[in-house]
C-alpha cells in the first residue's frame, strides 16, 4: 500500500480503535494515547496513520469460536423442557384427578353395594 495515499475516516476510526486497544493492554500511556489518537485524526496519509502504530505489535489473529452448544448444554435443555412439560401435565391431571375422585369412589362403591 502506497503511504502517499489520502486517508479515509474509515483508515483513522481504524487506527483510533487499535491504538484504544494497545492503551487496555497497557502497551501506551494515557498520554500517549492522546497525543496519538488526535494525530490520527489529523492525518491525511496511510503513512501519517501507519507511523502512529509502527511500534506496536501487530493485531493477534481472532481465535475461531464455536458458537454451536455443547452436547451437555443440549442434554441440559431438553431435560429442562421435558421436565417443565410434565410438570405442567402432572398439575392439569392431578387436579381432575382429585376433584373426581370422591365422586368416582362413591360411583364405584355403589356399584359393589357398599355403603
Amino acid at each position: 500500500m502506497d503511504p502517499r495515499l489520502r486517508a479515509a475516516d474509515a483508515d483513522r476510526e481504524h487506527v483510533a480503535e487499535l491504538l484504544q486497544r494497545h492503551t487496555a493492554a497497557g502497551r501506551l500511556t494515557l498520554d500517549e494515547y492522546e497525543q496519538r489518537v488526535t494525530a490520527a485524526w489529523r492525518a491525511s496519509t496511510l503513512g501519517e496513520l501507519a507511523a502512529l502504530t509502527a511500534d506496536l505489535p501487530d493485531a493477534q489473529p481472532h481465535r475461531r469460536i464455536d458458537r454451536r452448544p455443547t452436547t451437555a448444554v443440549l442434554v441440559a435443555l431438553t431435560a429442562l423442557v421435558l421436565l417443565v412439560v410434565l410438570t405442567g401435565l402432572l398439575a392439569a391431571t392431578r387436579g381432575a384427578g382429585w376433584a373426581d375422585t370422591g365422586s368416582m369412589m362413591a360411583t364405584m362403591g355403589g356399584m359393589s353395594g357398599c355403603r
